[in-house]
């Protein structure tokens, strides 16, 4: 018997292509953010391991990198903030702004 997974069109996004729609289902399906035993690792075509997160649509299987900036974007995510956008339109969801604990703002020598 098949999975009907088995079928299901897959896409690995890059936070550079996350789309509203796909936050918002990476929120609903990790709302307190996700455990290294739910991230899946595997090798793209230039044999590089990538290390990913999966979200499942009636026909699509998203694996969306994991990165600092997906964490924190999933962290302060709030749907008001794309409700001017398209929910497919990659330009919506920003850079969030990292602070770099270890950076030293003096410059005393």
């Amino acid at each position: 018997m098949k999975n009907k997974n088995d079928n299901l069109k897959r896409v690995i996004v890059d936070f550079k292509k996350l789309t509203p729609e796909i936050l918002a289902l990476l929120v609903e399906k990790y709302p307190d953010g996700y455990d290294d035993d739910q991230i899946i690792s595997f090798r793209n075509q230039h044999n590089e391991i990538i290390e990913a997160v999966e979200v499942t649509t009636e026909d699509t299987k998203y694996l969306v990198k994991v990165s600092t900036k997906l964490a924190v974007t999933m962290e302060n995510y709030d749907e008001d903030d794309y409700e001017d956008f398209d929910g497919d339109d990659p330009d919506a969801v920003q850079d969030p702004e990292i602070i770099d604990e270890d950076s030293d703002d003096d410059n005393d020598l």
